[in-house]
């Protein structure tokens, strides 16, 4: 074989699950260096969850659109953050509390053209396990800091040209592009979420992750790799956070968890075949939560499936608005 030609495929393959792994190790690594930051000084609020799919995303693919913008990695989480915070010691956690909080932080990503998505969810934490400490943007910006130095330097060592993955990893199927509606639907899944908390008193209906995955789904049909198999993403969901829960009650809070409940959540998208990197921050949720019981994997579970239903209403009628509207 001449220097000049490309590599086989299965080299080429090779070389790309390589990749791959050695950035799950490192993904695996960094959030336990995290969470032992947060165990040593207290700051438990440094483990915010949505770093373990951030950093699996951007380790793992890292030519991928997340890992592409370390700049906005750090400023669009910080930015939601502080909404998060300054709402929730404003108001009570309810339906203006939480609309104002998704608002804002939807209107950060939008008003940055950032592809952090995860973003929402650090808005939304505060508000749903009661964070008040104004050093909750500050813990945010050394994890996020931390991982953009990390996608830094490995980036650095890739050779150019190199097979390695993206976000699209998965197959998409033909999936219509956003309808102009897409933030009234993503809006009003979150009314219908926060009615089902009311209802039956499960706040974790609502986890913080469920509005990020909302947000892809509706907002980026097409770029969004689980929505070709969205009836996978209830069952992804409440098995990361099973999984989570019981490292979390075995073990307590700390690294050795940290790196379990992730590991956990990584071996489960891959048995399952299906690509959610939020399905990892809520296998780490419980890690910041008070109290976390047996009732959290079901409110996963019931939300995630509302979120599916939800999604292939929108879909069908997004296919009928573009038939309609072919220009």
């Amino acid at each position: 074989m001449l220097e000049t030609d490309p590599p086989a495929p299965s080299a080429a393959a090779s070389l790309e699950w390589l990749y791959r792994f050695s950035g799950e190790l490192i993904a695996l690594v960094y959030i336990g260096l995290i969470a032992a930051t947060a165990t040593l000084t207290g700051a438990y609020y440094v483990m915010f969850p949505e770093l373990g799919a951030l950093s699996h995303e951007i380790l793992a693919r890292p030519r991928g659109r997340w890992a592409s913008a370390p700049i906005m990695l750090v400023i669009t989480p910080a930015l939601t953050g502080l909404i998060g915070i300054i709402f929730t010691r404003l108001l009570p956690y309810g339906y203006v509390s939480v609309l104002l909080t998704v608002g804002g932080a939807v209107a950060v990503i939008e008003f940055l053209g950032s592809p952090i998505a995860p973003a929402i969810s650090a808005g939304l934490l505060p508000l749903v396990v009661g964070i008040t400490s104004w050093w909750y943007p500050p813990g945010i910006v050394f994890g996020t800091v931390f991982l953009a130095v990390l996608s830094t330097v490995q980036k650095s060592r890739l050779p150019p040209g190199e097979p390695v993955t993206d976000n699209r990893i998965d197959a998409i199927v033909a999936s219509p592009p956003a309808a102009r509606h897409w933030i009234p639907a993503l809006f009003g899944f979150v009314l219908v979420a926060m009615t089902a908390v009311k209802l039956t008193g499960l706040r974790f209906i609502l986890f913080p992750p469920l509005v990020v995955i909302a947000f892809e789904m509706l907002g980026h049909p097409v770029e969004c790799p689980w929505t070709h198999r969205p009836w996978m993403l209830p069952m992804a969901c409440f098995l990361t956070a099973a999984g989570g829960l019981i490292c979390f009650k075995l073990m307590g809070f700390g690294p050795a968890t940290a790196a379990c409940s992730m590991g956990w959540g990584v071996l489960v998208l891959h048995f399952l075949k299906i690509h959610v990197p939020p399905a990892l921050a809520v296998g780490l949720l419980p890690l910041v939560m008070t109290a976390p019981g047996p009732s959290y994997p079901f409110s996963v579970l019931i939300g995630t499936t509302v979120i599916t239903i939800w999604f292939l209403a929108y879909r069908r009628w997004a296919l009928a608005e573009n038939r309609s509207n072919p220009s």
